[in-house]
């Protein structure tokens, strides 16, 4: 899904990638480099969010001038990011993200889900550079994603395309954040383990490292048989983490599910992108819609 940078010399960007744990901004120039980057986390914030958020994006803008600035942001949200209630931060239900950040920050907004916005940057600089249809997937706190077919980001009805992490896993398994019980984020993401074992996901048994790439691949291989798709590229802590044992049983396990002969190929590897990736996906979700 690459394409050709706005060139060397064009102005930079402001990119704020928000999340359940951690709220990143940056400076990133036309060409994907993260000229400056600083980090609030959420669990100190208190019910206050967009205060120090703003803050932050002050801080980074003194000597710049920007083009846009652009957000990834966990959702759901309205179309265009106009507002959010992101189901892993309770503070904010219906919250007009975009609106309020523009009129703070003084630049002209662009607002995408965080997870799809990762998607944008796979293709544009990790491991999906050279695919036209893949999934990109972070599994940490929570768990979502984004869908590209024929070099297009699906975008659905209302924006909100690609919530992978809302595939039904296990029927009437445990009570999802979203309200239904048994999604792959109820039974696979960072808070649910913590939920089921109360422990951290870094010391979690064979056991539940097993459950967690099973399910995970079962997901995967459901939507790579609907879709088409081959390639699925995954992030977040509980997956790397994991490691090696992670994406060789949730390919296995999404074979297992995914058995027509076009799937004959599918795998689940990792992201190409390290820790840069939300941010550089923040900055592309502000290129795309500013196109």
């Amino acid at each position: 899904m690459s394409s050709t940078g706005d060139g060397d010399n064009a102005a930079p960007c402001l990119a704020l990638d928000i999340g359940a744990s951690k709220i990143d901004g940056a400076v990133v120039s036309a060409n994907g480099t993260l000229l400056q980057r600083e980090r609030l986390n959420v669990r100190e914030l208190g019910n206050d969010l967009l205060t120090p958020i703003v803050a932050m994006l002050q801080q980074l803008q003194k000597g710049h001038e920007f083009s846009y600035l652009g957000v990834g942001c966990a959702g759901p949200m309205t179309k265009g990011g106009e507002e959010v209630s992101p189901l892993n931060i309770p503070q904010w239900r219906n919250f007009p993200l975009r609106s309020e950040l523009e009129k703070k920050t003084g630049l002209t907004t662009f607002v995408d889900g965080d997870a799809r916005a990762l998607a944008l940057a796979e293709g544009e600089y990790g491991a999906a550079k050279n695919d036209t249809s893949y999934i990109s997937m972070v599994v940490s706190t929570g768990i979502g994603g984004g869908i590209v077919i024929d070099g297009r980001l699906l975008d659905g009805e209302t924006g909100n395309s690609g919530h992978v992490g809302h595939i039904n896993v296990v029927p009437d398994g445990n009570l999802c954040s979203c309200g239904a019980r048994g999604c792959l984020e109820a039974e696979a993401s960072g808070w649910a383990i913590e939920a089921m074992t109360g422990k951290s996901p870094k010391d979690a048994s064979s056991e539940t490292r097993s459950r967690t790439a099973e399910l995970v691949g079962r997901g995967i291989g459901s939507l790579c048989s609907v879709l088409d798709i081959s390639n699925c590229y995954v992030a977040g802590s509980v997956a790397l983490g994991f490691g090696d044992e992670f994406f060789h049983a949730a390919t296995k396990a999404a074979r297992s599910v995914a058995r027509l002969q076009y799937s004959d190929h599918l795998k689940i590897e990792r992201s190409g992108l390290g820790d840069e990736g939300p941010l550089l996906g923040a900055a592309l979700v502000g290129r795309r819609a500013s196109k």
